[in-house]
């Protein structure tokens, strides 16, 4: 009895031994990232010339054994409150995958070529932003009422949907109409570097999940002018170019993505 005692106290030591080597090895991990994601979050800003440090995300466990192969399998760049053009702030996002560390190391040597993978790039403007640049300062943006419905999530791996049949609501005082519409909107880009985002009013919308009020065909014309816009020099981060314009929650995004491209991270804020 003493014996089988003794020999469940020794395994017992071995098994907090363990489990206190493995504890050490994970906060280590955890540590070693958050100061990579640091380091990384200030050499997107000095090279980008930002106003603020963006969020990084360096995803994948464990951290270390991808920082010694030169190879991070998946990182995230987000910038809020970016200042940009026509409507005044803007966040910037880039999602890489397949990230090549050999020229910069795993701490990004200031102006050091990355080779990725797969770009996801994306300028996400918010309802706010957008409704004052178009003079409807209680604006909101909805996806199209078919995929709102639908429990995807939207037509892109990001969550953004497809860019007809939007669902814009405000009050469009320009037009001398002081009452709450919904229009359906179309997206697109234009110009011969589609870098400009037209918005297309197409019809008043009524009925459930909308302001669900009737213009007089008098006022018509001049309250879907109110939701329409064009926004030039919409440039992606890393001069992506866009594959793909919609909503998600209530904010418009652009949306670009790649494959097989070299970067620095100065060409993170285009304009």
């Amino acid at each position: 009895m003493i014996l089988v005692r003794k020999l469940l106290i020794g395994m017992g030591g071995t098994v907090l031994a363990v489990a206190v080597a493995v504890m050490v090895a994970v906060a280590v991990d955890f540590g070693t990232c958050i100061y990579a994601e640091y380091r990384l979050s200030c050499a997107v800003r000095d090279a980008a010339g930002l106003g603020s440090d963006p969020f990084v995300a360096i995803l994948g466990f464990p951290f270390i054994p991808q920082a010694m192969r030169d190879h991070y399998d998946e990182l995230e760049i987000k910038a809020n409150a970016v200042d940009h053009a026509m409507v005044g702030k803007a966040t910037l996002e880039a999602t890489m995958h397949s990230i090549d560390l050999s020229n910069a190391s795993w701490l990004f040597r200031p102006g050091a070529k990355l080779a990725v993978g797969k770009l996801e790039s994306r300028i996400i403007i918010d309802s706010v932003h957008l409704g004052r640049y178009l003079g409807i300062p209680d604006l909101m943006v909805e996806a199209p009422p078919a995929e709102t419905n639908d429990a995807t999530g939207g037509t892109t791996e990001s969550g953004i949907s497809s860019s007809h049949g939007l669902v814009f609501t405000g009050t469009p005082k320009s037009a001398n109409f002081n009452k709450r519409v919904s229009v359906s909107v179309d997206l697109s880009m234009t110009g011969d570097d589609r870098t400009t985002l037209v918005l297309t009013p197409t019809g008043i919308l009524t009925g459930p999940d909308t302001a669900n009020h009737r213009v007089p065909a008098a006022k018509r014309d001049a309250v879907l002018s109110a939701f329409s816009g064009r926004l030039p020099d919409q440039k992606l981060p890393f001069a992506v170019a866009p594959t793909s314009q919609g909503a998600r929650g209530s904010d418009v995004i652009i949306e670009g993505i790649t494959d097989g491209v070299t970067i620095t991270l100065n060409e993170f804020k285009q304009s």
